[in-house]
């Protein structure tokens, strides 16, 4: 411990005896614990306590009767734990029966202050704390504390049971051997005491009746076969599994969510699944009795495993494929089995026994739907894969919500009256659908599959989120669309949907909700990305409305609308796809216009969102060398970078900052990629002397632009300045061509500027700059300091433990106000 800390520490330890002074906050108590935890971590804690006595009487003061805060009582039994972890110290601490005071019945257990959470929960983490090492496991049997820790599992404060089961998994590890000692004996009487006490309590908690003790007995299982992998483990599961598989005799299964986080635990455990205990045949008795909504976790979770046997995996799949495939045989037009069902479900499956009521439809039909969704992209993922009855069941889902299925059967119609304008039902099952899209299937069903997606767009009924999931679901599958080989475009069935879905999509982007507008532009960025340079969309998407729509969209009155607006005009100009002015006299007119237009809305819009949104356009045409741009790259990027400059929002300075990289990059010779509709700047990258090739930046005024912003109060756009001047300086640094003068007079006045924008003052500009005063200027920067320095956290110097206790003392006045760090 630092000298300057331990002065203060005595005043500390009195302020924090004394109930009569005002207490500093959790933060403060929970920072000063981590300080002490970083020093015993370090060092001996009875070195510690040694050099500073007053902890100890600090812990001393805890036992007197008297009206202490609850924050401090908890924090000098966490300390206690912390200090007592090291066995030398636990016996110095002993010797005062210092120890027993604090965790047994003569301190706060007995007392008034045990009914507060805080302190019980300190106690609890300060004996976990403590419990590092054999002596410690003595004293936790001596002083009665495991016998608490069991009555705490039923706390009130779920804190605080959690805490305590995971306590009890702390000590029975620390109980039991390690590798290295070999497996205990199967006889209770050869373990040792703690581990006997804490196993024959969770014995008795399994053959209870009361479900809250089950669910606390099977949550201890969990945790431990989830975190210790000795070899006792497995003796534990041999014992206890009796007990555990005697749990679905019940009717209805106890505890069933705990039992199948056991149950997976213990499977994933890598002794337990490759040894003959008995497990797989237990898992498949727990997939036989439980109900279909409780199963579908377990029976996931079987299948994510590695190694598991093929029969049990296919239980667990016909397990989790039970509800759709009810559903599709209480919707079949023939009332026997339909061919896409066998090997689903049996003759006696039936919709009343799966979804009785509405409530226990929709959550099973959403778990199944998700559950399935994880299992898709999986490795070990089934196989063969029943791609055709799943894209069956996605579809017979959405139309059953929707209202457009005709069923037959009283299942069916039972279904449908339970499922109708269900929202929950239908976004599950067109992420689904949508996550379907990467396999393949047979064509009168992907026809099927454009249909509901189509009838989902067109709906009045489709609410916002439902509408912009079955967008994002109709991307998928048209990415999905069979390709001509050697050509992107879309195939003719596509094409032919495309054209029924333009007309569905003006009216979309037309709605008076903002986040149907907001949908719509979202799905036409992405079509126009993908396909804007192929012939058939373009010709469909020239020929509708909706280039023009998104056009009126820049002045939409709500700011995300305006900002996807600019996103999808940016990215139909890029592919040349915005339509023309009227009049054969304005060539490229709506080109012109539309630049104008989002510099406008640059300098004006009074949201962030549309502003950022533009930046970004405007960097991406300036990479791709888009037409406008190429006319006159210079005075773009000047018109850009000055307004930029000016922006109260941090996200549009540091997007002009990677504008003017960019520029950057290209007027120094860099790679740069093109857009389908680019043209070559009239001026190719220059190779000259190195002069040449920094004029145009200096013309743009892009160093003053990146000189100010290296000063920004933003951390964001100062680091990503120093990124730029750093490159910069890196790229120039190997050429002599340019001579710099040091020591000239504008080098100095630049110089003295700057250090005014560091202190706050930028009010002057630094004017026109020649590339020789850049260079001079760049390497006298310091700006890997700099950089370093923008790393650190805002409060690197604040945070120092002396700072720490300055400020708690100068909260009660033991400190004069000159003498604390605002912490």
């Amino acid at each position: 411990m630092d000298p300057e800390c331990s002065q203060l520490l005595p005043a500390l330890c009195a302020v924090l005896a004394d109930p009569r002074q005002p207490m500093a906050d959790d933060t403060c108590l929970e920072k000063l614990l981590d300080w002490f935890k970083t020093i015993t971590e370090a060092g001996s804690s009875l070195l510690l306590l040694q050099g500073n006595p007053c902890l100890v009487e600090l812990l001393c003061h805890m036992l007197k009767p008297q009206d202490l805060s609850s924050r401090v009582l908890a924090f000098s039994l966490r300390l206690a734990g912390v200090l007592a972890a090291q066995e030398d110290c636990f016996q110095y601490l002993q010797q005062g029966e210092l120890l027993p005071k604090l965790f047994g019945e003569a301190g706060p257990l007995g007392g008034a202050a045990w009914t507060s959470p805080t302190v019980r929960s300190g106690w609890i983490q300060g004996l976990r704390s403590l419990a590092q090492h054999p002596s410690a496991l003595h004293f936790l049997a001596d002083c009665g504390a495991v016998d608490t820790i069991f009555s705490l599992q039923e706390d009130s404060s779920l804190f605080v049971a959690s805490a305590a089961g995971q306590l009890l998994v702390h000590i029975l590890g620390l109980s039991m051997p390690g590798p290295a000692g070999g497996p205990p004996s199967l006889q209770a009487g050869d373990w040792p005491a703690c581990a006997q006490k804490i196993v024959g309590h969770i014995e008795e908690s399994l053959r209870a009746t009361a479900t809250p003790q089950i669910t606390q007995a099977l949550n201890v299982l969990t945790t431990t076969f989830g975190h210790c992998h000795d070899p006792w483990t497995q003796v534990l599961w041999v014992r206890l599994s009796p007990l555990v598989a005697g749990l679905l005799e019940k009717d209805p299964v106890p505890a069933a969510h705990s039992l199948v986080d056991l149950l997976l635990s213990v499977a994933r455990s890598p002794g337990l699944s490759s040894s003959s205990c008995g497990l797989w045949e237990t898992l498949a008795r727990t997939l036989s009795h439980l109900s279909p909504t409780q199963a579908g976790p377990l029976a996931l979770g079987i299948l994510k495993l590695q190694d598991c046997p093929q029969a049990l995996r296919a239980q667990a799949f016909a397990v989790l494929l039970q509800p759709l495939a009810c559903v599709l045989k209480a919707t079949a037009q023939d009332p026997g089995p339909s061919g896409v069902l066998d090997g689903i479900v049996g003759d006696s499956m039936t919709a009343d026994m799966l979804l009785p009521s509405k409530a226990a439809c929709v959550g099973l039909l959403c778990r199944t739907l998700a559950h399935l969704e994880l299992l898709l992209p999986l490795p070990q993922r089934p196989c063969p894969w029943p791609q055709a009855p799943l894209l069956g069941a996605a579809v017979t889902l959405l139309q059953l919500c929707g209202g457009s299925a005709r069923p037959t059967s009283d299942a069916g119609r039972h279904l449908c009256g339970l499922l109708l304008g269900c929202v929950r039902v239908q976004r599950a099952a067109l992420d689904f659908l949508g996550t379907l899209s990467e396999g393949t299937g047979p064509r009168e069903l992907v026809t099927q599959v454009f249909a509901v997606l189509l009838e989902y767009l067109r709906s009045p009924d489709s609410s916002p989120t439902v509408l912009k999931k079955a967008f994002q679901a109709t991307f998928r599958w048209l990415l999905s669309s069979p390709k001509t080989p050697g050509c992107w475009d879309l195939d003719p069935h596509a094409l032919l949907f495309l054209r029924d879905l333009l007309p569905v999509l003006q009216k979309r982007l037309c709605s008076p909700c903002w986040e149907v507008r907001d949908s719509g532009l979202e799905f036409l960025t992405q079509m126009t990305r993908h396909w804007g340079g192929q012939a058939g969309f373009r010709h469909a998407l020239l020929a509708s409305e909706v280039p023009k729509l998104t056009e009126q969209l820049l002045r939409d009155p709500e700011s995300y609308v305006r900002a996807s607006a600019v996103t999808a005009m940016g990215q139909l100009s890029s592919q040349g796809l915005c339509v023309p002015a009227a009049g054969p006299e304005h060539p490229g007119g709506q080109q012109k216009s539309l630049l104008a237009e989002l510099l406008h809305i640059l300098s004006t819009d009074s949201e962030g969102f549309p502003r950022r949104a533009v930046m970004q356009v405007f960097t991406q045409w300036l990479r791709d060398s888009h037409a406008d741009v190429a006319g006159d790259t210079e005075q773009f990027v000047a018109g850009v970078l000055q307004v930029a400059s000016q922006d109260l929002d941090w996200e549009v300075r540091a997007q002009g900052l990677e504008l003017a990289l960019v520029f950057l990059e290209q007027t120094l010779g860099q790679p740069r990629s093109h857009c389908p509709c680019a043209v070559t700047p009239a001026v190719a990258a220059p190779v000259g002397p190195l002069a040449q090739a920094l004029q145009p930046l200096c013309r743009v005024r892009l160093f003053e632009f990146a000189f100010r912003a290296l000063f920004d109060c933003d951390r964001p756009v100062a680091q990503k300045s120093c990124d730029l001047l750093l490159f910069l300086r890196a790229k120039t640094a190997s050429s002599g061509s340019l001579q710099e003068s040091r020591s000239s007079p504008h080098v100095a006045s630049v110089e003295a500027a700057l250090q005014r924008w560091q202190a706050g003052d930028q009010a002057q500009p630094l004017g026109d700059l020649e590339p020789e005063v850049v260079l001079a200027v760049l390497r006298s920067l310091d700006l890997e300091g700099l950089q370093g320095a923008l790393a650190e956290s805002s409060d690197h110097v604040e945070k120092s433990p002396q700072s720490l206790l300055q400020d708690m003392l100068a909260t009660v006045g033991v400190l004069g106000g000159n003498e604390a760090d605002c912490y």
